[in-house]
Order: C-alpha cells, then structure tokens, then sequence
C-alpha cells in the first residue's frame, strides 16, 4: 500500500500546469436521468477527446485558454455540442442531457482516448438483439456456445476461444460486479450460474475476450463479461409467455415511489419472474424456477449515489442426463430419452448488492462495492450408470450450501502527465467463500446414500489489488499498463478424516500491456498483452497432489476495429494464449485430474452492418487450435475444445409496428478425446422471433430450432457400462437438443 501511495502521490505530482485550464462535465439520459457509460467527449476541430466512465463523468486537462466546441456522441442518442470558454487555471464544468433517437451504425466512433473501456461491439448488441430467455444472456458474447445437459436449472456448459471451460473455470462472469462462478463449488470449480438474471431487467453487458485488465482477477483467462441490470425502470410491465411442451413463463416489474420521488432522483422497483416447462424430453422435467428482484436507486447526498439490489431466486427440477449413442441406435431409448429417470436437482440464491458511486470534490470517482449471497446447490447425475455398481447403478449427489461476500473498490483520477491526458485506477478487490457440507456421495433413487465419498466444509478467501494507467501518448496513440496481485488462501474441513483442517496458500503477479493506434474515428488497431490466471478446488490444492494452486496463463491479442462504410462494423483479432496447468475437474469422483501446459491460438471475426434504417445484420466467425505441449502430434488435442463456431443473423428493429430477428448457431465438428477417435459432432441451428407493438401492448412469437434439425447440444467421451452389459464402452455419450419449439408471448407496458 505503501507503494500504491508513492505512486499516486507521483501521478498527481504532475498534474498542474501554470495557466492551463480544464473541462469537467457530465453526461446524463434526459429520460432517465441515469449517467451515461461510454459516450464519445471530443473537442471539434481538436484532437482531444475522452470516454465518460461509469458515473458518466469525464475530464479534459492541460487546456490553453480559448473557446471550444465540446461535442458528445453515443449510440441511440442525439448528438450535442455546447461552446465553452476556458480560462487559465480554472476548471469549466458543464453537463449534457441527451435525448434518444432512431439507432444507426453512423454514430458509432471509435475513440483515440482510453479505448480500453470502451465497448463497440457490446454496446451494439445490448441496443440491437432481444434477449429472450436466460441462455440469450451469455450467447450475447460473440464466440461464446453454451449447451444446457442435465435439465434447465442446472448452469451451462461454455465454449470460448478453445476452451471447454465446463460450467466457468475460464470465464468471469458477475452480475452488477456480484460474482456468478463459485469456487470450490459442489459440481465443478467456476461453477456459473446466471438463471437469477432476469432477461428483460439487463440495461447492459460489459465484456472483453482476454486476460488485459487489471481489475479482473480470477477466471479471467479467456474473457470476462458483466451483466447490468437496469437502475431505473423506464416503464412498468407485465408479460405472460405460452409455449410448446407445457411450458409457461410471468414476468414484471413496477416502480413502486411516486412520480414525486422519481423526479427528485429516487427510484425503486420490484420484479418478479416465474417458469414452468416439462420440456421436449420423454420423462417430463417438472422446471419450476422463481426469480424475484428488487432494486433501489438515488443519490443519498449532492455527490453520492446508491444503488442497492436483493434478490432471490429459486429452482427445481428433473432431469434425463447424457445418453450413449449405443442405446439410441440399438432402439432401447428413444433420442429424447433415459438411461436414470432420476437424475435432477434443485438450487437457490438469496443476493445482496450495495453499491457506492462518489464524485469526489477534486472530480476523482470513487466507486465503493458490499455483496452477499446465500447459495444452495443439490444435484443428481448418473454419468457411468452401471460401471462402479452393477447392481444398484452409479447415481451421485452433489450438494452444498455456501455463504460468499465480498467488497470491490476503485478509485479513478483524470488527470495530466505532463502533457497528456491520462487515467489512473486503484482498486482493491476481497472475497469469502465459507461451505458447509460439501459433498459427494453415491447414492441411489435420490434418497439413499450408500457411500459418502467427499463431505466437508472449504473456507476460501481472495484478495487483489490492482492499479492501471491509461495515458494518451499523442493523438493517435494511447496506451494502458496494468498491475495485479491477487493472495488465495484454501482451507478445507474434511469431516470424513475425523473432522481433520488441510491448509494451504499462494499468490500471483499480473502484468498487464494494451496499445492502441487511432488513425481516425473509423479505423483503430490494438496490441494487447496479459498475464492472468484461474484458480484450483480447494479440495484438491490441500492434498498437495502437485496440482498448482494459481496456473498461470499469458496472452496476446493483435486486433482492428474497422468501420470500412458509415454503417459498417468489423471487429477481427489474431490471439494467443499458453497456460502453465490445463485441469479437469471428475466431478464423479471429486478429483481434479492435472493435465500438463497448453497453448491456444486463433482469430476472432465480428461484423454488423446496418442494411436499412430498421435492418441490421450481424455475424461472428470464431477459429481456435487448442493443443496439449509435451504430447506426440496426433495425441495432443484437448477434448472438446471448440475448433470452429459462428453465429449471426438478421434483425428487424422497430419501436411500433412489426420486429423481430432470424438468427443461426454453428458449432463445428470437435475432437473428443485427446487422439480425436472420438468425434463430437457439430449442428447448426436457426430460431426466429417476430414481435408485433401497438401502444402499450405487444405480442411476440418465437421459434427455436425453425427446420426442426435433430442434433446433439453437449456431447462427451464416456466410459460406461449398461445394465447387462458385459464389458464398458467408451463412446459419445450426449444430451439432445431442442426440436421445433415455438412460444407465445403477449406483453403490456403501462
């Protein structure tokens, strides 16, 4: 801390210049009257410009005195400009009140001044695709596949820039900067799931691919994502959804403070959702998943707001689970069918999120974070079915019930060094995670355990802290450096070796290196360099089975952003990644199986492009070669990595009247097993969605799987052996995915 000091002592040392002036201001939604994120500050005619940050604040120092035009742009907006006269060793303040307007690609710029936070391709598509449902919310990241195998409530696989990160062991999600993976969790590390977002209440989703920022620590490796929900309800709604396979869906939300309140800048809401489906499977799954959600929001002095959110969600369900290609073909289930009609599960999240946001009177901000969450997690697989226990079958319960809270701070500075523009962040970031009876046990028809093979409690702490400079070398070339150091300390309860406490600890260093080249507000390219890393079980770090606490991972990234046409937007990227320690956790039998260093490499390919006034298209092409270092060629591969996915479509945006999209879902054919004898095989899947609005009311269809393909959503190379089955096989075991499913939606908005 005492360095971190010295540092910003230094920093600020060199802000003040003899007679030169400054701009600090503000950007706010006229409607709302929300800060806006992200919005375009330049001076015309000038080189200087700036992004506003989280409190829609920005600053432009070192000004001569003179006139200037201050120009503000964000999508969805109407552009602004206000004359300002600087005077020597004053700062002018100013605020802009934007109003919306038809979206258009045109307005879209790439900025010269700290591009590291400024979100093209996420602003576009949170402004662009409706999310329908809670699997849309992280299929909104380009390059990102998910695939659901063990009944709706259970978290998603993920599919990213090579990995199979299983349920989110290289993926950082958070939800209003509340953590979704759960370390050390029952089924799996990383474990992410996003099911208590509602999909209607995000406002926005902040995301990058790549281990570059400072301020993201654990599981980071192949990218992260937030998903913000809205601070303010812009109007009350209610919404019933009608669908094929029993399936039935309420959502709302209401403010609940009169106009009064809401005028003075105090807001509340509540919002409730509730799901029911038997799904497409032969067994009935019985979902029933409940969501609700309340959120306040306002400014408890003149410089300080707070927003505070609660939530609570609940989920239950029956499941079908993977099944052998074997007793498809061989005619003993049908493709929708079971080997366990008892597989299934249930899981609850209580939440609690405070969050601080001060502008300070030297205009620092200031943002102060409080989290808790209360998680329960009971699961019921059969993955081998009769290999372990030919007589009452291999099923397993996973379970536990955890309490995790947390505190996030970051302090931000605009500033000047010397005479550039500059941002310096500090920020410190702390987690608890504290289970009690974490097991795994075999058991049989959900209510007998006939062996405990894991129970115990795991006490997992994380501290980081974190610094980044963001300077503006010239007018064309800005560069971020970032530093992070994160502390883990592992303990585990084992109550099955007489109640005995196993320790252990480690930390790591993470430098972080961006540099972008602005040649204009259409063309930008970037060189971006990282160290990261994502953590092990506890359970299996304190067995000091050589697995490495923290395995380390280092990337790169060489990457444009084009807009080679006004309404244009291309986003292409070669990267890199090598990890130190792949890992693959056996959830079966509660190990985690240490597979040696890996490399990554591969392009990533975003467009959209707007073909009318109410008609865009989007595509993304994403090539990964994931491969195994030490192994012989042709052994190497990674099971289940993803080579070759794309995804895309074409959406038809309109407040009134008809809208809707038609969007597909490629995934390429993918190696198994590590020789690739065993090939998982790809799909492609189209679903369409058509919305009708006039006034108040609108009603909506939606289709998933529009030409009713048969094929695989997960797919896995398992061991196992049927009843009266001789020998195991080794072969694809899998999960089918949706067949023509289409739902009825009607709305109203009041």
């Amino acid at each position: 801390m005492k360095i971190l000091k010295s540092i910003v002592l230094l920093f600020i040392s060199t802000t003040t210049f003899a007679h030169l002036g400054s701009i600090v201001g503000k950007v706010i939604d006229a409607q709302t009257k929300l800060p806006i994120k992200g919005a375009n500050v330049s001076l015309v005619g000038n080189s200087r410009g700036v992004i506003t940050d989280e409190s829609g604040f920005f600053q432009i120092n070192n000004l001569s005195a003179a006139p200037y035009k201050v120009e503000v742009s964000f999508m969805g907006y109407v552009v602004q400009n206000q004359i300002v006269n600087v005077k020597e060793d004053e700062a002018v303040t100013i605020e802009f009140l934007l109003k919306s307007a038809e979206f258009s690609l045109e307005e879209v710029k790439v900025s010269a001044a700290n591009p590291q936070h400024q979100q093209v391709i996420s602003g576009l598509d949170i402004k662009l695709r409706t999310i329908n449902n809670s699997q849309e919310v992280l299929r909104i990241i380009p390059g990102l596949v998910i695939g659901q195998h063990a009944g709706g409530g259970k978290a998603e696989q993920i599919f990213l820039r090579g990995f199979d990160i299983d349920h989110g062991t290289d993926i950082r999600l958070t939800a209003d900067g509340v953590p979704i993976n759960m370390v050390s969790q029952a089924h799996g590390q990383g474990y992410a799931d996003a099911h208590f977002i509602i999909p209607e209440l995000i406002d926005g989703v902040d995301f990058k691919k790549g281990l570059y920022d400072a301020d993201k620590g654990n599981f980071s490796t192949a990218g992260w994502a937030n998903f913000r929900t809205k601070k303010v309800l812009e109007q009350n709604f209610a919404k019933i959804e009608v669908g094929q396979f029993n399936t039935y869906r309420l959502v709302g939300a209401a403010n609940i403070l009169p106009k009064k309140a809401q005028e003075q800048n105090q807001n509340t809401y509540l919002a409730g959702e509730y799901n029911y489906s038997d799904a497409y499977f032969d067994a009935p799954q019985n979902f029933n998943r409940l969501n609700l959600l309340g959120k306040y929001h306002g400014h408890i002095s003149k410089n300080t707001s707070l927003t505070f959110t609660a939530s609570t969600f609940w989920s239950k369900w029956n499941a079908s689970g993977q099944i052998p290609d074997r007793s498809v073909e061989s005619g003993l289930i049908g493709f929708f069918g079971a080997i366990d009609p008892n597989e299934g599960g249930k899981t609850s999240r209580t939440n609690a999120n405070a969050e601080f946001l001060t502008l300070t009177k030297r205009n620092h901000v200031w943002k102060n974070q409080i989290f808790y969450s209360n998680y329960n997690f009971e699961l019921f697989s059969n993955f081998t079915f009769f290999l372990e226990d030919p007589i009452n079958g291999d099923q397993i319960k996973q379970a536990e019930g955890r309490n995790l809270w947390g505190y996030n701070s970051n302090y931000s500075i605009a500033h000047g060094l010397r005479s550039k523009q500059a941002t310096l962040n500090i920020g410190v970031n702390y987690r608890q995670d504290l289970t009690q009876n974490s097991e795994l046990s075999h058991t049989k028809n959900r209510t007998e355990i006939l062996e405990r093979l894991k129970l115990g409690n795991v006490n997992e702490a994380n501290a980081g802290i974190y610094i980044d400079e963001t300077i503006q070398l010239s007018p064309k070339l800005s560069l971020t450096a970032g530093f992070r150091f994160d502390y883990f300390n592992n303990q585990y309860l084992d109550k099955l070796q007489n109640n005995t406490t196993f320790k252990a600890h480690e930390s790591i260093a993470s430098p972080k290196l961006n540099l972008y080249y602005t040649k204009n507000n259409h063309l930008q390219f970037y060189l971006n360099f990282g160290k990261g890393f994502h953590s092990n079980d506890t359970r299996a770090v304190v067995e000091k089975s050589g697995l490495e606490i923290l395995p380390a991972a280092y990337g790169s990234d060489l990457g444009t952003i084009w807009k080679p046409f006004p309404k244009m937007v291309i986003n292409a990227a070669y990267w890199y990644l090598w990890m130190n320690q792949e890992f693959v956790y056996v959830g079966d039998a509660g190990v985690v199986e240490p597979s040696g260093q890996s490399k990554r490499s591969g392009f990533d390919l975003s467009m959209r492009y707007q073909l009318s006034k109410n008609l865009f298209f989007d595509a993304d092409i994403n090539y990964a070669k994931p491969r195994a270092i030490g192994e012989m060629e042709g052994q190497n591969y990674l099971p289940l990595a993803v080579k070759l996915t794309s995804t895309g479509g074409f959406t038809l945006k309109s407040n009134k009247g008809f809208s809707g999209s038609l969007r597909y879902r490629y995934v390429g054919d993918r190696p198994a097993n590590e020789d690739n004898s065993i090939v998982a095989k790809g799909y492609f899947v189209s679903d369409a969605l058509l919305n009708y609005t006039k006034n108040r009311y609108s009603i909506g269809l939606s289709v998933q799987n529009i030409f009713n393909t048969k094929w695989k959503e997960t797919q896995f190379a398992t061991e196992s052996r049927l009843l009266n089955e001789i020998s195991p096989v080794n072969e694809i075991h899998f999960t089918p995915g949706t067949p023509f499913n289409a739902k009825l939606s009607f709305s109203v908005s009041f």
